[in-house]
């Protein structure tokens, strides 16, 4: 039963609408104590998860693999030959309908009454339209991340750091620069994404009946399956794509495809408001699926993938229930 609710899961509703864009929420009350995340339908559904990710990593190093990768390259051309045009395109619209919404800062739940913000987010949108004000972008886009931190605290915020990563290749693709160790604007953008979404899977496990009213409204969506189990196997399907991010280049190619798909059919369920939140994301997915860097395959990368998702995996909990008792006091049991 695990197995298939998994597989479906991972074709269909992943990762699905921000649910603190259509659910009332409270960052204050107890998280699901550790004891009723960690049990057995949760192990089940991280062994699958190690699973996919290793014969993900088989496929890769073999003949089909190699297919796949030129079948990539040639579908996602023009993707990959555009893609700061895409981000400026995406981004600017983003921005311009914030500016349209008004009241809202990044986000649809982080509400301002602040008059100014969303004329400054009209000009963070004009700054697109040429790459020498890209930078000015950027900057904005830091300026308002930090007046969230302030409204809404470090915590909230750490759902959202893709925004800064967004930042970072908008402000190194108009300079014409790379970070030290080779590392590209788009790889600041896949790495802050992977952390952006194991962080929000996690959330899923910590605070499931936060989805619960949605199921109700669409009962479809859970598959049949009990609202406490789909949240588990959502929050692990998510949570193994994004790491996913992270890993060889077929393997992420991959995630970030199945991680577009269900981002797109979200909208379809959620509209406009989820196809305006999630606009930039989807844009970095369609980025990082176009991206035909190369890498050597090795065999020792697939022996530590297992350990590094188990790591990541140790860590993002044990961040997530950690802050939550530092900054409200309660227990991660």
């Amino acid at each position: 039963m695990v197995t298939a609710a998994l597989l479906t899961l991972a074709g269909s509703t992943a990762a699905t609408a921000h649910v603190k864009w259509f659910c009332a929420y409270d960052l204050v009350g107890a998280p699901r104590g550790l004891g009723d995340v960690l049990c057995a339908d949760f192990e089940k559904l991280i062994g699958l998860s190690v699973l996919a990710l290793v014969v993900g990593g088989l496929l890769e190093g073999t003949v089909l693999g190699a297919a796949l990768i030129r079948s990539l390259d040639r579908t996602t051309a023009w993707a990959r030959e555009n893609t700061e045009l895409l981000f400026r395109a995406v981004c600017g619209a983003f921005f311009v309908s914030l500016w349209t919404l008004g009241g809202i800062i990044l986000t649809p739940e982080l509400k301002t009454a602040n008059a100014v913000l969303p004329w400054f987010q009209l000009a963070i949108a004009t700054g697109f339209l040429w790459r020498r004000t890209m930078p000015l972008s950027a900057l904005g886009i830091v300026v308002l991340f930090a007046t969230a931190v302030r409204e809404y605290g470090a915590f909230h915020l750490a759902d959202y750091p893709v925004f800064l990563g967004v930042a970072a290749y908008i402000a190194l693709t108009g300079l014409g620069r790379s970070l030290p160790g080779g590392i590209r604007p788009l790889d600041v953008v896949r790495y802050t994404a992977a952390v952006t979404l194991m962080w929000a899977s996690v959330e899923k496990w910590a605070y499931p009946q936060w989805s619960f009213p949605l199921f109700v409204e669409h009962p479809a969506m859970t598959l049949g399956f009990s609202g406490e189990f789909f949240m588990k196997a959502a929050g692990a399907v998510e949570f193994v794509l994004a790491f996913a991010l992270i890993c060889t280049p077929l393997v992420r190619r991959i995630a970030a495809i199945l991680l577009a798909a269900t981002f797109v059919s979200a909208i379809f369920e959620f509209g406009k408001v989820d196809a305006i939140g999630h606009a930039p994301i989807i844009v970095a997915m369609v980025a990082i699926a176009a991206d035909n860097a190369a890498a050597p395959y090795r065999l020792r990368n697939l022996v530590l993938t297992p350990v590094g998702y188990g790591a990541a995996l140790a860590a993002f909990i044990g961040l997530y229930y950690g802050a939550h008792a530092v900054l409200q006091g309660t227990t991660m049991l």
